[in-house]
């Protein structure tokens, strides 16, 4: 049970604050983050978002206002120690901060976590977490409606339905509870349109994006016993088509839609490393197939990123590790 009270006396006892969220940031980073922004505003708080990566550009429409800056050390670091508390919105581990992770550590801040990920670390002096929650947007919904600290507004509600509804695979995955349903109708009667929100995250691709995921698609592979799939994401192949890292977000989730497939893995060379993202399906526990090699997650949605591995031994190492947990 998460102490809203508590986090409610947090806010209303200090005044100023900094949210940030992880490096590459999706919907649920987003829009928690911006409506935790809205709801410091209006209690009159001083507050900024900072955020290591640049807001993806299908995830504009829910920042028109510009509120989200990039992280500049020279810019911001002086700011983040001076403030009176962090918050980190979805991410349990402050190396997802990257560059910023040093400065939040130092800061006398007080540090606190609003997340939906399991075991997060010790480096936060409050967590407001639960991974019974579909999503971090999800939280702060409860948060909202169990303490009254704002009102549902649009802006808000536009925020936390974008969460919500890519935090569940626009509704599809196990966590769509009964109440998700009868939440995301309050967010509807706050005015969210469905048609715009999801039009503006899944249907306004560039061609870059397209282009990755035909060539990311046509690459897919199987196991011998057809209940393995893994895609491979090269540099070449990204520098070709133009697309960039944040494109990538979902991609792996088309390895679950072959027939029988119990685990999906997608492979993304990066420039500094190799990440892995893991999807599975029922009771396999990828998480922990992610933590054989420094990562974590849900257990049906999980990731890792590896440095200094060559990507065919990443691949080969990675795909010997899965057949366990089939």
């Amino acid at each position: 049970m998460i102490d809203f009270q508590g986090l409610k006396d947090i806010l209303i006892n200090n005044s100023s604050f900094i949210i940030t969220t992880h490096v590459n940031p999706d919907a649920d980073a987003i829009g928690s983050a911006l409506a935790l922004f809205a709801i410091l505003k209006k209690m009159d708080k001083e507050a900024r978002v900072l955020s290591y990566s640049a807001v993806p550009y299908y995830l504009e429409f829910l920042d028109e206002d510009k509120v989200i800056e990039r992280y500049n050390p020279d810019a911001h670091n002086k700011v983040i120690s001076g403030c009176n508390v962090i918050i980190i919105a979805d991410l349990n581990s402050l190396n997802r901060t990257v560059k910023m992770e040093q400065s939040i550590r130092n800061s006398p801040a007080l540090k606190i976590c609003i997340d939906h990920h399991q075991d997060p670390e010790d480096a936060f002096d409050y967590k407001f977490c639960g991974t019974e929650y579909s999503a971090t947007g999800e939280i702060i919904f409860d948060f909202i409606k169990e303490t009254g600290i704002a009102g549902l507004d649009y802006y808000i509600a536009v925020n936390l339905y974008a969460a919500i509804m890519t935090d569940t695979g626009s509704f599809r995955f196990d966590r769509t509870s009964p109440k998700i349903h009868r939440l995301t109708a309050e967010l509807l009667e706050a005015g969210v349109n469905p048609t715009y929100v999801y039009d503006k995250i899944f249907d306004q691709s560039r061609i870059s994006k397209v282009k990755l995921l035909g060539e990311t698609l046509a690459g897919i592979q199987l196991n011998e016993t057809k209940d393995l799939s893994w895609m491979v994401i090269t540099k070449e192949m990204v520098e070709r088509t133009g697309a960039d890292e944040a494109e990538v977000d979902g991609f792996v989730n088309f390895c679950l839609s072959v027939q029988n497939i119990k685990i999906g893995i997608l492979f993304f060379e990066l420039k500094d490393g190799i990440k892995i993202s893991f999807r599975s399906k029922g009771d396999i526990k990828v998480n922990k197939l992610a933590a054989e090699f420094g990562g974590g997650g849900h257990t049906n949605a999980s990731g890792a990123r590896l440095f200094n591995v060559k990507l065919e031994e990443c691949i080969a190492n990675t795909l010997k590790a899965a057949e366990k947990y089939l």
